[in-house]
């Protein structure tokens, strides 16, 4: 048994002191997600002075980088844009492609600069996107095969799942610079090219900032429940 915990070293018990760590992550994911939904529709409901919407301000920003390889597109859901790399389209939510806010342009614009990134061969872009598929083998296995080795008695099957869980910790800590670096190039440009003017750039910044705390909240509760996971687990091979 792990330090007393026995069966509800799984999590399953209230009395478990680790579970702090799990609801301290979801607090932080909590707060960001609020953060990001508040501060867009504050800014959604600004207009910009150039009139442009998502779809036009992203397009413009492309073409001002010689990108023209890279479509343009709407993509269901609310906060759903993204960027994906295999098939060069810049996706935005219904929220954003046609809208003229500045939230909507500083969403689009922030979405190019990881197109920009991929043009220009951004280490660390290539980076996660090679780690995508290791990461989500690791999400998904990690924890059966904690759970399964605990279960059994097999302390491998439990060192492995910590070790795939590593991997997917290691994710979100690599996105980090991607989407940070993402960001101060949609707000560079955005001003640059005039798309937003004066405290237009400003409100992007504030969006952009706060989209940005949603990934520091999902690697912070990410090493959390590492960390959880080494408390309870990590001394197995000691106690057996």
């Amino acid at each position: 048994m792990y330090g007393g915990y026995g069966y509800y070293g799984l999590g399953y018990s209230l009395f478990d002191p680790t579970m702090i760590l799990v609801y301290i992550g979801a607090l932080l994911s909590l707060w960001a997600s609020s953060k990001v939904n508040s501060t867009f529709q504050r800014y959604s409901r600004v207009r910009s002075m150039t009139g442009m919407t998502g779809a036009e301000a992203a397009k413009r920003l492309l073409q001002s980088q010689g990108i023209y390889d890279v479509t343009v597109q709407p993509v269901r859901g609310q906060l759903t844009d993204h960027y994906d790399p295999r098939t060069k389209t810049v996706n935005l939510s219904e929220s954003v492609y046609g809208s003229t806010s500045i939230a909507a342009v500083g969403v689009a614009a922030h979405e190019c600069g990881h197109a920009i990134q991929d043009h220009a061969g951004y280490a660390p872009l290539r980076l996660r996107s090679a780690f995508v598929p290791i990461a989500n083998l690791g999400s998904k296995i990690s924890l059966p095969l904690i759970i399964l080795g605990f279960f059994i008695g097999l302390t491998p099957f439990i060192e492995i799942g910590i070790w795939m869980f590593v991997l997917a910790v290691l994710f979100q800590i690599i996105t980090l610079p991607v989407e940070f670096n993402a960001s101060s190039r949609a707000v560079h440009l955005v001003d640059s090219l005039g798309i937003l003017q004066g405290d237009e750039v400003d409100g992007t910044r504030r969006v952009l900032g706060a989209a940005a705390l949603t990934y520091v909240a999902a690697a912070a509760a990410s090493i959390l429940q590492l960390m959880r996971l080494i408390i309870l687990f990590g001394g197995r091979r000691r106690n057996d």
